[in-house]
């Protein structure tokens, strides 16, 4: 009898190795911005100290990543990043808003496999979408300008970066033109067992404001999987080492749920 439960639990645990190394490998997809994979990401966003109130803002950003097959060699990765929001006093004494922001729409163009030395790429258009349901919630403006990304995986590390620029070209004419570059240089570590820890930026330049943003991202995740469903959950904190006039300051919050759906 010993001998069996030995061997039951032998059994177990043999069954049980693959899906930890899966759920390895799909958390390192998951720090891949153009992954053959298609992932749901939830992402709670809080920061503070906006303006001369120090008004206070809450972001909902609804990210779903959806690749397409073109053909033997390449995939057309679509990334949605949709904002919901509640904020108050961003702009003085403004009060309180909530509802959508503004939609920004990427495609890479990526290769399937990498290239000899390893590097993944895409590049592809980029879109800037006036969703947003008020006046402090979206800048009025469709933009459009090309997105670019790049990196590396090597053992359990990742590391790259992803840069975009947007003009406005229609839209309110009473509104600021956009005129902005996005820079999101990253590093992650992912473990054997599924946790990954990341460091990045997520600076933009606004030319129009000629203002600086740099909010810098410290972040754990770990990537479980439930009844087959395969979800990661991540937290962390970010610091603004630079902030435009009215932005926000000092410390901020980021915590997510990610779905995944492996191909």
């Amino acid at each position: 009898m010993k001998q069996l439960v030995t061997l039951s639990a032998l059994a177990l645990f043999f069954q049980m190795t693959p899906a930890g190394a899966q759920d390895s490998d799909l958390a390192k997809k998951l720090s891949n911005p153009v992954a053959s994979l298609i992932s749901v990401p939830f992402q709670w966003n809080y920061d503070h100290g906006f303006g001369p109130a120090d008004g206070n803002k809450i972001t909902l950003n609804i990210q779903p990543v959806v690749p397409f097959s073109l053909n033997e060699d390449w995939n057309l990765i679509s990334r949605t990043i949709l904002p919901v929001v509640w904020q108050d006093d961003i702009a003085g004494n403004s009060g309180t808003q909530f509802g959508l922001s503004d939609t920004t729409q990427s495609f890479f163009f990526s290769p399937k496999e990498p290239t000899s030395g390893g590097i993944i790429w895409g590049l592809g258009p980029v879109l800037l979408l006036p969703t947003g349901t008020d006046d402090l919630l979206s800048t009025r403006k469709w933009g459009a300008g090309p997105t670019g990304v790049v990196l590396r995986q090597s053992g359990p590390w990742t590391y790259g970066g992803l840069v975009n620029h947007v003009w406005s070209y229609a839209g309110d004419d009473n509104r600021n033109d956009v005129n902005s570059t996005f820079l999101q240089p990253f590093l992650s570590y992912t473990t054997d067992d599924a946790w990954t820890f990341t460091l990045n930026s997520e600076s933009t330049y606004d030319w129009t404001a000629d203002e600086w943003s740099v909010p810098i991202n410290a972040m754990v995740a770990k990537l479980v999987t439930i009844d087959k469903q395969p979800i990661s959950f991540q937290a962390g904190v970010r610091y603004y080492a630079a902030s435009s006039d009215n932005g926000p300051e000092g410390f901020g919050a980021r915590a997510a749920v990610t779905f995944l759906f492996p191909k």
